[in-house]
């Protein structure tokens, strides 16, 4: 075999390699965005870090994970409202977000069982006396 073949052969080779990868990448279905509105949440992106620091300046922890019994406890008044985002960053279709509207006095306990096992970010957003807070935790269940 002369160097002519072997050229030729390397670039059919590489050729194939690259249509192969393409047809791979065209052929995926499952590829998530980490949220649907990215470019309007990065413009409120101000609102967010005040709401981080309202939180912080909280005397008091609001998102508690209990692995025991694979629950979040909230500890919010009575009259907060907001809602709890489950995120999982590896699977869009898992992700849940669940309404919040305290109305006893005492812990709330969101159960989690019934997620799939994985790493999830929870994302707690609420309101309390007209101000807005938000935290968040990342678990492991």
């Amino acid at each position: 075999m002369d160097w002519g073949k072997g050229i030729l052969l390397t670039i059919i080779a590489f050729v194939g390699f690259i249509l192969t990868l393409v047809v791979i990448s065209v052929r995926q279905d499952d590829i998530h965005l980490v949220t649907e509105n990215y470019y309007e949440k990065e413009i409120k992106y101000q609102d967010h870090i005040e709401r981080e620091k309202s939180a912080a300046a909280l005397d008091r922890e609001v998102l508690v994970f209990d692995l025991a019994s694979k629950s979040m406890i909230l500890d919010l008044p009575v009259g907060a409202k907001g809602s709890l985002q489950l995120f999982r960053p590896s699977d869009a279709r898992l992700d849940q977000i669940l309404p919040l509207d305290i109305k006893s006095e005492g812990k709330t306990t969101i159960p989690l069982e019934k997620l799939k096992s994985g790493y999830w970010r929870v994302q707690l957003t609420w309101t309390e006396n007209g101000v807005d807070f938000y935290e968040e935790s990342k678990i492991t269940l």
